[in-house]
């Protein structure tokens, strides 16, 4: 009795002033997040502030621009009447069968470069995770190597590769592929600084070497979101080798920037239809084949 009685004094002693300790605390905490909370939104604005004025940008001159930019999309569409519809479309897509030879040609090189970017970026990613390797020159240049090769655009390394290797797709899927790597390695090495430190270590304390730590310990960890990414990348390659062919790098960008030089307005929609119709195929096929692996992960306890 008597020590609770003095323990229950010492409580009602002691929690006022750790109340108040706490309080101060929290209140200067507080200020701290506040403070630093009005820095990056002033540093925000002078970041926007900058931007708006060096790209020029006007809300004036985007309002009255907005409808010359529709007024150019619907000049581009035919006019279709339901007596003559057949014929209207006939002669709407009257290259349609040349059309989707080149927009098989610009998905198989989106296919390709992704595959070919995504085993370089497999390569590198192990490298270039600050969990995986000690050696901080080795993890230093892989990072480099990676940035270099998303930072510079794919039109650029296409016009580096028709150069050296002359029009046609060949250029549009180095292009592609090196671009990938870049974007791909990053990736693929965040989510590898993610992954559970626990395998890794029974497969070292099982006496297993560098090689088999990524095999058993990383690899089956990370698979999916590998396999995932992949996806979204080659989705993103297909409507970025369509651009390709501004340049000369084959594919069906190549026609419509023909179409465009051209004035040939219903081409030119037509073209885009298509890249529409086919870009939302695969979003589609890929989404559900990205729930279809994440899924079987989550069952699987990962």
């Amino acid at each position: 009795m008597t020590t609770m009685g003095h323990s229950e004094a010492s409580f009602a002693a002691g929690r006022p002033q750790r109340l108040v300790d706490f309080e101060q605390r929290f209140a200067e905490e507080r200020r701290h997040k506040r403070l630093w909370t009005f820095v990056h939104l002033v540093l925000f604005a002078i970041a926007l502030a900058g931007s708006v004025a060096v790209s020029d940008f006007n809300l004036v001159g985007l309002m009255n621009g907005l409808p010359k930019a529709w007024n150019y999309i619907v000049g581009t569409l035919p006019k279709l009447s339901l007596e003559t519809l057949g014929a209207d479309l006939s002669d709407w897509y009257w290259g349609l069968r040349f059309w989707l030879r080149l927009l098989v040609e610009t998905i198989l090189m989106g296919f390709v470069g992704t595959v070919l970017g995504g085993l370089i970026a497999l390569l590198l990613c192990f490298p270039a995770s600050r969990n995986l390797v000690e050696n901080t020159g080795i993890y230093f240049l892989a990072r480099r190597s990676l940035e270099f090769l998303r930072t510079v655009p794919e039109l650029v390394f296409a016009l580096i590769f028709v150069f050296a290797f002359g029009l046609g797709p060949f250029a549009g899927v180095l292009a592609i592929a090196v671009h990938t790597a870049g974007s791909l390695g990053k990736l693929f090495a965040e989510v590898n600084e993610n992954v559970d430190p626990r395998p890794i270590e029974g497969v070292r304390a099982a006496g297993g070497n560098w090689p088999m730590l990524m095999r058993l310990g990383v690899v089956p960890q990370a698979l999916p979101n590998y396999a995932s990414y992949l996806l979204l990348r080659f989705e993103i390659n297909v409507r970025g080798a369509s651009a390709l062919g501004i340049v000369g790098a084959g594919g069906i960008g190549q026609e419509l920037y023909v179409a465009i030089r051209q004035f040939e307005y219903t081409d030119i929609s037509a073209i885009m239809l298509l890249l529409i119709a086919t870009t939302s195929i695969i979003d589609i096929t890929c989404e559900t084949i990205r729930h279809r692996l994440i899924g079987q992960d989550m069952q699987a306890g990962h």
